[in-house]
């Protein structure tokens, strides 16, 4: 998709950033609204009655994928969209979309692989987290978020047939691999680095922001770490295909794993924890990463400068 060239200037980089967090809440608003029109027409007023998505009740499954990808699409897809067409520029361009290189597509899929205990390890790390006595009220509060959130979690991935499994792996892969990254590395770490003509600024800023946004406390430090991945292989290849690659591996394996459970008829709390290894093997993990890291931007083409 692509829009057609303008030959008017591009807007400032705070614009840009000002404008994407505009788009964003408005297109939470209309494509959240749109999807509760849609569900209204199939389940009727009861849909708005309280619990009715979030009680696990299955017939408003589907209501709830519904939701969750309109959502997407609005919050995450639509703004970085919309912030091309208003610079005038194609996306392709505007982003970096390079003819993806068989070479580089199998080293972002090692980086992966090869990353997924170390990212455990950190996820961890982070559950053990327990913030400071005088803020007892705000982890009680946090971890009871974090329990609303993966009840969500579990709701979601349960799969009952391939159909499920493939609606699955567009809602939960798919779609957020090819939004999330137009939004976070194609649209803020693009401006940021723009506004501060530092790309390490601008990656680990992006991550943060991308971080946060999930509103998942114990989750913060993996998907940090997740984030500045993607964000030095947008900034080394110059193409966003290798990053939405990557965070399409990382989302797809948990989709995978969740299926794997429930033929085997094993609890889907086991999903984030499938690798046990040793401190070593963790080590060892985090030590290859690193290497395929250097090798990556080696073998790339020592990035672009994103703006």
């Amino acid at each position: 998709m692509n829009f057609p060239p303008n030959v008017k200037p591009e807007k400032s980089a705070y614009v840009q950033l000002l404008a994407l967090a505009g788009y964003a809440l408005a297109g939470v608003f209309v494509f959240t609204a749109l999807g509760f029109a849609i569900l209204f027409l199939m389940y009727g007023s009861k849909v708005f009655e309280p619990n009715a998505l979030m009680g696990g009740n299955p017939e408003y499954l589907n209501g709830l994928k519904i939701i969750q990808i309109c959502t997407s699409i609005g919050l995450f897809l639509a703004p970085p969209l919309l912030l091309a067409f208003e610079n005038g520029r194609k996306i392709k361009d505007f982003y970096g979309f390079g003819k993806p290189k068989l070479e580089w597509i199998f080293l972002v899929f090692l980086i992966m692989i090869c990353s997924m205990p170390f990212m455990e390890w950190t996820a961890l790390i982070n559950q053990k987290m327990v913030l400071p006595d005088f803020l007892k009220p705000l982890d009680t509060l946090i971890r009871e978020k974090e329990e609303e959130a993966m009840r969500m979690t579990m709701i979601l991935l349960k799969i009952n047939t391939t159909w499920d499994f493939l609606v699955n792996l567009f809602m939960i892969a798919l779609l957020p691999a090819v939004a999330e990254e137009l939004m976070f590395r194609g649209g803020v770490q693009r401006g940021l680095n723009r506004m501060f003509n530092n790309p390490h600024v601008a990656i680990w800023f992006a991550a943060f922001i991308f971080s946060a946004i999930h509103m998942q406390f114990f989750g913060f430090l993996p998907r940090l770490l997740l984030g500045a991945g993607f964000g030095y292989i947008y900034y080394w290849s110059g193409s966003l295909w290798y990053a939405m690659l990557g965070h399409f591996i990382n989302n797809g394996y948990a989709v995978c794993v969740a299926w794997y459970l429930q033929i085997k008829h094993l609890p889907l709390d086991d999903t984030d924890n499938t690798f046990h290894f040793k401190w070593y093997g963790y080590i060892l993990s985090l030590l290859v990463t690193i290497a395929l890291f250097i090798y990556f931007k080696k073998r790339t083409t020592h990035g672009r400068q994103l703006g």
